[in-house]
């Protein structure tokens, strides 16, 4: 494994630059913000029963963090779409917010020509491509994103510029202070985090070490924890190149928890991504399954945000994974930056 202390490895192991992006986290959610506010010509949030988020892969995550960010907020439901076809209430009093940060994704241009043709209340977010094209020439709202990134890459943008329009719309309040907030923590987090800070007082570069071969597992609380979860499993499998797997509880102790059995766990590295704000039941529940799977020979990390609000637990949460997945890939000597065949052939196709 290559040394992470050794800056020139580090740079010669990160060809693109994906350090540096994950850096920048909060530059982007500032931007992103921005850019949703000034959406236009939005659309009215009055009369809105439903919200419907339709996208894929890095794009589709801000919809999942939108759903837990406001679920005991919002008093509409909200959907994200990872479907080329909509529910069937989709519908005039719906706003959909389709999302593909290159504009080709087909499962997203599916969401939104059919959103058009009923009369959905259309916002799209994209850098460009088709959906950009298509929204244009309809004279839609367009959060107009920066070129240049991987989808995944994206986030900040996407997930900030989805909660602006929200907020322009009038369906959510404004977030100020909670991007505030998120903001002077990223910040900090980026210097524990940098390249040139060493492994034995760096969390992402000593966790990425500590994961070495082994196959992370993440368990994150239902909500914003499960969301961070699944953004680590997808950082791993893409800046990585590894399997990686993510759950939540208190679902995963009603099945997950029975394959811990003894021995199961060796191959195993399990982290457990906590938060103060936990709900008491969830929080006594964490001891216990980790310690079901550290009998089982797997070995377990905890990984905790303190923040006040929901939006920097949920990006302090999932930058620290960005950093480890692209340390993790960096070590074991990979290339964080090129999409796999398959992903490139359905492309190309």
């Amino acid at each position: 494994m290559i040394d992470l202390d050794d800056e020139r490895g580090i740079r010669a192991g990160d060809p693109s630059g994906i350090l540096a992006t994950v850096a920048a986290m909060a530059d982007h959610c500032r931007d992103g913000y921005h850019l949703g506010l000034d959406a236009s010509p939005a659309p009215s949030g009055e009369g809105v029963t439903s919200v419907a988020f339709c996208g894929m892969g890095g794009s589709a995550i801000a919809g999942d963090l939108i759903r837990a960010l406001y679920a005991d907020r919002l008093r509409i439901p909200v959907v994200v779409v990872r479907d080329p076809e909509l529910p069937e209430f989709v519908g005039p009093h719906t706003l959909v917010l389709a999302s593909s940060y290159s504009g080709g994704t087909a499962e997203a241009l599916a969401c939104f020509e059919e959103a058009v043709r009923r009369g959905a209340r259309v916002v799209s977010l994209t850098s460009g491509g088709e959906l950009g094209h298509r929204s244009d020439e309809l004279d839609l709202a367009c959060v107009r994103l920066p070129d240049g990134f991987m989808p995944r890459s994206a986030l900040g943008y996407i997930a900030l510029g989805a909660i602006g329009v929200l907020e322009a719309v009038g369906l959510v309040p404004p977030m100020n202070a909670d991007l505030e907030e998120a903001l002077g923590e990223l910040q900090a987090q980026d210097a524990q985090c940098a390249p040139g800070v060493p492994a034995s007082v760096n969390p992402a570069k000593t966790l990425a070490a500590e994961i070495g071969e082994r196959v992370p597992v993440i368990w994150g609380a239902e909500g914003i924890g499960a969301v961070a979860a699944s953004r680590w499993k997808a950082q791993f499998n893409e800046n990585a190149k590894v399997p990686a797997f993510a759950a939540s509880l208190p679902e995963l102790d009603h099945n997950e928890v029975v394959g811990w059995s003894e021995g199961q766990g060796r191959r195993f590295f399990v982290l457990a991504l906590r938060q103060d704000a936990e709900r008491a039941d969830v929080a006594a529940r964490f001891p216990l399954s980790i310690q079901i799977a550290s009998d089982a020979g797997a070995e377990v990390r905890e990984v905790w945000s303190g923040s006040r609000s929901g939006l920097a637990r949920f990006l302090t949460l999932a930058v620290i994974g960005d950093y480890t997945s692209t340390y993790l890939a960096i070590a074991l000597g990979v290339d964080p930056t090129p999409i796999v065949r398959l992903k490139q052939a359905l492309a190309d196709a």
